[in-house]
C-alpha cells in the first residue's frame, strides 16, 4: 500500500506540469511564516510525507504497547534496588536527585522510541528518548502544512491521508501530571517551556506556547538562568511558574546551575510541577537497553516480553570486562567486540543527538579498539548493527526534481509509559538519522490507504 502511495506521489512531482515547483515554493514560505526551522534551516527539506501503511501503524502500535511494560519493570526494580541501579550506570548526583518525588505516578510522561522498520514485518526499537523527546511540535505543524500542498491536494484524489498528531498527547501528558501533583486543589497550571533561549530547537517552543494559549493554559517561554526560587515560588520576573515542560537536559541544568539551582530546589520542595521528572534518567540511560537484553534479567519478565524483547531490541550491553552470551553463545565482551566491529555500534550511556557514537563498520580497527578503550573508561553501551530503510524523497532545486534515496526511522512518541501518541518520522543521508545529520530533515508521518 504505501509503495503504491509513493509511486503515486512521485508520479504526480514528475508529470511535466509547475506541480512540483509551485509545492516546493509553497513549502519553502509556509515554513519560513510558520518558523518551522532548526537552528536557520528548514525543518523539511523534501517534498514528499511519509506514508505508513495501516499494517505498519498496527505493528508499530502494538509493539509499543507490548514492550512498555517490560521498560517499567527494570525502572520499578532500578528505583528500589540500589545494587540492581548499577547496571544503568547512574552518576552520584543523578542517584541523589532520585529522591526527589515528582508527585505523579510515571517517570517520563511523555517520551518517545528511536525505531526502525528493517522491513515490513521486522521492527527494530533502538533507543527510549524518556527524558526530553523532541520533534512533536514540527511534526504536528509540517502535516498541517502539507495539505497545502498542491501536490497533496491532487494526491488525495487517489488516496486517503490521515495524520497522526502527537502534540495533544504531550498536553495531555503534562496537565494530568499536574493535576496528580497539586493533588486536591483545582488552579490552572502556568507553563514554563524551560530550556536555553539559544538552543536550535527554539522554534519549536514556539509551536508549543502557541498550542497552550490556544488551549486556554497560560504559558511562557523560560531560559534556566532567568528563574529564582524565592518565597516558595519559581518565578521568571513576575510569572509564577507552577508547571514545567522540562525540555532542557537534566546533564545540562546540573552542570550550568549545580544541585541548589532554582529548579532543583522548587521541584525538591514541591513548589513545581516539572515533566519528566528527575527519574526520568533511569530509562534515558542507553544502559536500559542493555538491562533489557542481558540474560542475568530475563527472570524479570512475562514469558510474552521475553519475546517481544528478543524480536524488537537488538542485542545490547554495557562495554565491561565480563562474559555474556551473544546468539546463545557464551564470548569474552570485550575481545569479542573487537573482533565483531562490522556488525557493531558504541553509544555513550547519556548524549543525544548522534553524539559519541561510533559505527563499527565504517571505520578502521585501530579506531574501533580506541573507541572501545574509551568505551571501558566511560560509560558506553555496545549494540547490534540494525539494518537502516531506505525510501526515495523528492525535492525541487534549481529547476529540476531530485529523487534520492535517504534513510528514515520511526519514532513513536509515548503518553504515561502505557501508549503510543503520534509518530515522527526523520530521514538522512547519514547513517546517523537525526535532524542534525547529513540531509537531516523531519517530514510529516501520516497513515495512508487507497480511495
Amino acid at each position: 500500500m504505501s509503495a503504491d502511495a509513493i509511486s503515486c506521489y512521485h508520479d504526480l512531482l514528475a508529470s511535466g506540469t509547475t506541480l512540483a515547483g509551485d509545492s516546493q515554493s509553497a513549502l519553502e514560505k509556509a515554513q519560513q511564516l510558520r518558523g518551522l526551522l532548526f537552528g536557520t534551516r528548514p525543518v523539511c527539506t523534501v517534498l514528499r510525507p511519509r506514508f505508513l501503511s495501516p499494517g505498519q501503524y498496527r505493528l508499530l502500535h502494538d509493539t509499543v504497547k507490548l514492550l512498555l511494560p517490560a521498560f517499567q519493570a527494570i525502572y520499578d526494580r532500578a528505583l528500589s534496588d540500589l545494587s540492581f541501579r548499577q547496571q544503568f550506570r547512574m552518576l552520584d548526583w543523578e542517584n541523589e536527585l532520585l529522591a526527589v518525588d515528582p508527585g505523579y505516578r510515571d517517570p517520563s510522561p511523555t517520551s518517545r522510541f528511536d525505531t526502525f522498520f528493517a522491513s515490513e514485518s521486522e521492527l527494530l526499537f533502538t533507543e527510549l528518548n524518556s527524558e526530553t523527546p523532541a520533534g512533536a511540535g514540527y511534526s504536528d505543524a509540517l502535516a498541517e502544512l502539507f495539505y497545502g500542498l498542491p501536490v497533496f491536494q491532487e494526491f488525495q484524489r487517489r488516496f486517503r491521508v490521515f495524520p497522526i498528531p502527537a502534540k495533544p498527547g504531550v498536553l495531555h501528558a503534562l496537565t494530568d501530571s499536574f493535576k496528580q501533583w497539586q493533588g486536591n486543589t483545582s488552579d490552572a497550571p502556568r507553563i514554563a517551556i524551560l530550556d536555553w533561549r539559544e538552543v536550535p530547537t527554539f522554534s519549536e517552543f514556539v509551536l508549543f506556547y502557541d498550542y497552550f494559549k490556544a488551549m486556554g493554559i497560560e504559558a511562557r517561554i523560560v531560559d534556566p538562568r532567568e528563574v529564582e526560587y524565592r518565597d516558595g515560588k519559581l518565578l521568571a520576573g513576575d510569572y509564577h511558574i507552577t508547571l514545567i515542560y522540562k525540555r532542557v537536559l537534566i546533564s545540562e541544568l546540573i552542570e550550568r546551575g549545580g544541585m541548589d539551582h532554582p529548579v532543583v530546589q522548587a521541584v525538591r520542595e514541591r513548589a513545581v510541577c516539572m515533566v519528566n521528572s528527575f527519574r526520568c534518567k533511569i530509562l534515558f540511560k542507553k544502559a536500559s537497553l542493555a538491562v533489557l537484553t542481558d540474560e542475568r534479567n530475563s527472570a524479570l519478565f512475562t514469558p510474552e516480553q521475553q519475546s517481544a524483547i528478543s524480536r524488537h531490541i537488538p542485542w545490547t550491553r554495557v562495554v565491561e570486562e565480563r562474559k555474556t552470551l551473544v546468539d546463545g553463545t557464551e564470548v569474552d565482551l570485550v575481545p569479542w567486540t573487537s573482533k565483531n566491529k562490522d556488525r557493531l555500534v558504541l553509544k555513550p550511556n547519556d548524549d543525544y543527538g548522534g553524539k559519541g557514537i561510533v559505527l563499527g563498520w565504517l571505520v578502521d580497527q585501530r579506531a574501533w579498539d580506541e573507541a572501545i578503550q574509551t568505551a571501558l573508561a566511560l560509560p558506553f553501551v555496545v549494540q547490534q548493527k540494525v539494518k537502516l530503510p531506505a525510501e526515495a524523497f523528492p525535492s525541487f532545486e534549481n529547476n529540476a526534481l531530485h529523487v534520492l534515496d535517504r534513510m528514515l526511522d520511526t519514532n513513536p512518541y509515548v503518553a504515561f509509559g502505557a501508549y503510543m501518541h503520534g509518530c515522527l518520522t526523520r530521514i538522512s543521508t547519514d547513517p546517523l538519522v537525526n535532524v542534525t545529520a547529513g540531509g537531516g530533515s523531519t517530514v510529516p508521518t501520516f497513515l495512508v490507504e487507497a480511495r
